[in-house]
């Protein structure tokens, strides 16, 4: 397998057209990365592209990592694994795993071994000693942390960043952190780059986006909001489903209410409140994740 295996076409660009923008003179555009490749997408690929990479350079023949039971990133790592003809092992928290749940049916699919790990052990994931015993099990094994965030995810994030159109400012969904950092990373110097908190209390994160990009601690061109996460992380409330199912109808835009649904619905209130001056080209990162509506509706958590 050689290194341009790792290489999809680039994502396109899509203009949103709305009264409000045309009010407040702003550009929007999305940069449709749910589009890169059509089971591996979005920022789950940026990040994992260069994981895999070191892989290779590391003379690993397999891969470890870790996920809850719905997550895009155990849906990516899968559908990798199946694509690359990598063997991989996932460790997903549990005890108890629901073999109906769509992803865990999609990752048995694509030959992922999964191993289930009590709330207790999963919380060791990213212990130093716990990691160097994982290591001595799997000795073949390379080590993706859960959501795939690290230096190396960042070197995926930049290549989005340099493929994004000329633009003062760029938002992304913030998880882990690892998305918001290699933007950050690539952006240009004058563009502003803003996360919006998937999750309660996520002021952590900053710290954590400083510890992989190091240069963040001295630019002030970036920022964390915190207060738009609806309820925290996997929650959302019926107005925030709504204004996604609006934004598929009227724009054509698909999302989900976990990660890209809060991004665009702090979004429109931010475009509402008038914190973009005139004249703003604005950039909002699709980062994929729609394999989530599955597990959602699942568990009877959203109604089309």
């Amino acid at each position: 397998m050689s290194y341009t295996q790792f290489n999809f076409p680039e994502s396109p660009i899509q203009i949103i057209c709305h009264p409000m923008l045309v009010e407040k003179q702003l550009t929007l555009q999305v940069k449709r990365d749910d589009l890169l490749h059509p089971h591996i997408s979005g920022n789950k690929w940026r990040k994992l592209k260069y994981n895999l990479i070191a892989m290779q350079q590391q003379k690993k023949s397999a891969l470890v990592t870790f996920s809850g039971p719905f997550s895009n990133h155990l849906y990516a790592v899968s559908m990798a694994c199946k694509l690359f003809g990598i063997e991989g092992h996932v460790i997903v928290r549990g005890p108890q795993l629901d073999e109906n749940n769509p992803t865990i049916r999609m990752a048995r699919a694509c030959g992922v071994k999964i191993h289930t790990v009590d709330r207790a052990t999963y919380r060791l994931r990213n212990q130093p000693d716990y990691l160097t015993d994982l290591q001595n099990t799997y000795p073949h094994c390379y080590i993706i942390p859960e959501g795939g965030s690290n230096l190396a995810a960042v070197q995926g994030v930049k290549e989005l960043a340099l493929s994004l159109p000329q633009s003062d400012y760029v938002l992304c969904a913030t998880g882990s952190g690892g998305t918001l950092a290699g933007l950050i990373a690539g952006c240009e110097k004058h563009t502003n780059v803003i996360g919006i908190a998937v999750l309660k209390q996520a002021q952590y994160l900053e710290q954590d986006i400083i510890k992989l990009v190091p240069q963040a601690q001295q630019h002030t061109n970036w920022q964390l909001l915190c207060d738009y996460h609806n309820g925290g992380y996997g929650k959302f409330s019926a107005e925030l489903w709504q204004f996604c199912k609006a934004m598929k109808t009227t724009h054509q835009l698909p999302l989900e209410p976990i990660y890209t649904g809060k991004l665009f619905f702090a979004l429109w209130q931010l475009i509402a409140q008038d914190f973009f001056p005139k004249g703003s080209r604005i950039t909002a990162i699709h980062t994929g994740g729609l394999q989530g509506l599955d597990g959602l509706r699942y568990r009877k958590l959203i109604l089309d």
